[in-house]
């Protein structure tokens, strides 16, 4: 493998192919693809730089997906809140997406990303914009008042086993344990962590 992937240190694809779900091939892919993001000048140094949001939101996997930007905010690192991507974060993202991420991974990493305002549970506001960003904001798709609420109150009789009126983590990952077509029972629970996975392993492996 040439080109950009060749200057990623022996040493550090050792250390990811321990710490990520992936493998030496799809790691390489991952390093070519984010070099790519940056400027020529700044392609030698990609492992120290990072690629503002702006530029991970061009990739088409993630320009199609309704939870874009929560994905950017939820694997970012960055300390200065823009959500731009180190490697390492963008590594992240692809490991939790990939076949070989466990389902105790993927379902931590979708409740994060559903977590609209991160204060650890899944509210009424958190599920109204969870349901809003699957159906889309046309008016043809948008669901009525009634729906809405209605909806909301099936998912909550559905896992909010401590009738608090919200969904922690615990029970989210109870719910998917239990039943794992919840995920795409309410929508294809986006992140579509499957989804996202196909269409981004297969768009990586053509490069």
């Amino acid at each position: 493998m040439g080109g950009s992937s060749s200057l990623l240190p022996r040493e550090a694809l050792g250390e990811y192919q321990e710490l990520t779900f992936l493998n030496k091939q799809e790691i390489l892919l991952a390093y070519k693809r984010f070099s790519e993001l940056l400027p020529k000048e700044q392609r030698e140094n990609a492992c120290s730089v990072r690629v503002p949001k702006s530029q991970i939101l061009t990739l088409p996997e993630l320009r199609a997906n309704p939870f874009q930007h929560r994905i950017c905010h939820v694997f970012s690192t960055s300390m200065d809140g823009d959500d731009s991507m180190s490697f390492e974060d963008f590594l992240d993202m692809l490991s939790v997406f990939s076949d070989a991420a466990t389902s105790d991974i993927k379902s931590h990493y979708a409740f994060r990303i559903f977590d609209f305002d991160d204060d650890g549970a899944l509210d009424r506001k958190d599920l109204e914009k969870l349901v809003n960003c699957l159906t889309g904001q046309g008016e043809e798709a948008r669901l009525s008042s009634a729906e809405m609420e209605q909806l909301i109150e099936n998912i909550l009789e559905e896992s909010d086993i401590d009738k608090d009126g919200t969904i922690n983590i615990s029970e989210f990952q109870h719910v998917v344990s239990r039943s794992p077509d919840f995920v795409s029972t309410i929508c294809a629970f986006c992140c579509s962590s499957v989804g996202l996975s196909c269409t981004m392993w297969s768009s990586l492996s053509k490069q």
